[in-house]
């Protein structure tokens, strides 16, 4: 009994071992107007799920200022599902006021667990509603869509996931519906270890900073679209690193006692105070270093700022293009011309939203390590905005089709 028991063991192993390198075995995608081909994409595998989540009533919590929090609570999703499991590299997307994860299925328990941890935590302790559901990618496809994932390599050291097929899009909205969501309560804390969002806002430095989400109308528009993709880059091409919010040498060292101490709020209330100073501490210290260019052991402030600023994902796929620009006002008009008239052909819907700054949540584990990643969402309401704009032309497309 003993040979076939090991034999099952190690097939099941290796099946879990397949599972946790999807991601990591995708081709990595170095030129972003690849994002936009379906031959960069890879169906994810049968039995996976994907986690997803939003802020309720996020626009009234942005209406009253609470961008930075709104985006903390997108972001801790990611990170305690990340961390829940074990770090493992699975594909996620950070949509400003909410995230999507795709994990295998034999996780699904376990992300029930964090999911409802992170929800009544972010009740409890940022004042937010969150709703969290898990789907089946079975279902995704018995719906007629499907879940893609490509990898690209933002820096050297960092790789996103894209998403195309419509899956993530149909998710969210089942989550919005009622369907697949996670009843159970949790007394437990999430992990939110290494989520920070320490830096106040980044001004912007070519004009205005905006956020963009642009969706196809529809799969038969898809080439148009993909032309659509290829001149917005091209445009923002034209701008400083691509329209990147963030300069080279990464963002000025000026950070937030109100983002340490949103930051302290995971930990038990025992802890909080030791947190909190060592927190201050870092901070100190990284002003320190930064301005006389010393290094603390293997860590260096500036490369650190540089290393922020290349591993930052202020442009992705998710179904459609999202980014958050820097532009001038010329540029700025230029992209929402594109915009306007692909929609008024069919090709896409889209939502735009116009502010002076961007805003950065970061995910660090250690400093010493270069894979840290920074989430880029506009300084004043960004994705969250541009979605609510996306949606009123949609209901409005809706209404007219019915009428």
């Amino acid at each position: 009994m003993r040979g076939p028991a090991n034999r099952v063991s190690v097939a099941a192993m290796d099946a879990r071992d397949t599972a946790d390198s999807f991601f990591q075995q995708l081709p990595l995608l170095t030129r972003f107007e690849g994002v936009a081909e379906t031959a960069s994409y890879t169906p994810l595998p049968d039995g996976w799920v994907l986690a997803v989540a939003d802020i309720v009533g996020s626009t009234k919590a942005i209406a009253e200022g609470r961008y930075k929090t709104v985006n903390m609570a997108g972001a801790s999703v990611i990170s305690a599902l990340l961390n829940g499991m074990d770090m493992k590299d699975y594909p996620f997307v950070f949509g400003g006021d909410g995230a999507v994860v795709a994990l295998p299925g034999g996780l699904t328990e376990k992300a029930a667990e964090i999911l409802a941890s992170v929800r009544d935590w972010v009740f409890a302790e940022l004042h937010l509603q969150l709703r969290v559901a898990l789907v089946p990618v079975t279902d995704i496809r018995k719906a007629g869509f499907d879940v893609r994932v490509a990898r690209f390599g933002a820096s050297e050291h960092v790789a996103y996931a894209m998403f195309s097929g419509g899956g993530a899009s149909w998710a969210e909205q089942q989550m919005k519906a009622g369907r697949y969501s996670i009843d159970r309560s949790s007394d437990a804390l999430p992990d939110l270890t290494g989520l920070s969002c320490r830096w106040d806002p980044i001004s912007a430095h070519n004009g205005e900073v905006v956020s963009i989400i642009a969706k196809p109308a529809s799969e038969a528009t898809m080439p148009e679209f993909r032309a659509l993709v290829a001149a917005i880059i091209a445009v923002t091409a034209e701008q400083t690193r691509d329209g990147h919010p963030v300069p080279t040498e990464g963002p000025g060292l000026s950070f937030s006692i109100e983002s340490i101490e949103a930051e302290v709020l995971s930990l038990p209330r025992h802890r909080r105070f030791r947190a909190r100073l060592s927190a201050l501490l870092q901070v100190i210290l990284t002003l320190v270093l930064h301005k006389t260019n010393l290094s603390f052991g293997k860590f260096n402030a500036r490369d650190y700022a540089r290393d922020v600023a290349a591993n930052s994902d202020f442009r992705k796929f998710d179904d459609g293009l999202k980014m958050t620009v820097d532009v001038d006002d010329a540029h700025r008009r230029r992209l929402e011309a594109l915009l306007a008239e692909a929609e008024a052909k069919g090709i896409c819907h889209y939502g735009m939203h116009r502010q002076d700054s961007a805003l950065m949540t970061c995910f660090v584990l250690t400093p010493m390590s270069k894979d840290h990643v920074h989430f880029i969402d506009g300084g004043n309401g960004g994705y969250a905005l541009a979605a609510r704009d996306l949606a009123m032309k949609l209901k409005t497309a809706e209404t007219a089709r019915a009428g």
